[in-house]
């Protein structure tokens, strides 16, 4: 463990010191070394380490425009594409407020009618727990669609 402890700390204590600041091994009388930036204890020595070597940061690249040869859309291409989506996401809109509409009617306000196969009062519970989750998924999809076609 103590072979493991001393070059851990000794990265450590390299990796947190100062350019010019100067390190010591200080080894006690039962013969355990500690590292630190102080030595002026009995049994210290200073660690003759190279220089920090140190590179500057790479210029900062400026933006700049797309270059000529960039694809470019013109403008009645783009309002086209616009147009296309608008009517992709109004159209998505109704369809999901048509399955609105359906589910809250056979819902009914959480008493949906009863089907044959539910004789359990379970199954009958289960449908309607289905529906009312049903509901919520398509009024959250019905407020995105619509929070979409309002960007």
């Amino acid at each position: 463990m103590k072979q493991l402890l001393i070059p851990a700390l000794m990265l450590i204590s390299v990796g947190l010191a100062h350019a010019d600041s100067d390190i010591y091994v200080c080894t006690d009388a039962n013969g355990v070394k500690t590292y630190g930036n102080v030595g002026d204890a009995k049994g210290c020595k200073k660690v003759d380490l190279p220089g920090l070597t140190t590179f500057p940061a790479p210029a900062a690249k400026k933006v700049t425009k797309a270059p000529g040869d960039f694809p470019k859309v013109d403008d009645y291409t783009q309002k086209k594409r616009e147009a296309d989506r608008k009517q992709i996401l109004t159209d998505e809109l109704k369809a999901e407020q048509k399955k609105y509409d359906e589910l809250s009617a056979e819902y009914k306000n959480g008493e949906p009618d009863r089907q044959g196969g539910e004789r359990n009062y379970a199954k009958y519970q289960e449908r309607t727990q289905e529906l009312k989750e049903s509901l919520n998924r398509s009024q959250q999809n019905i407020d995105a669609l619509q929070r979409e076609l309002g960007n």
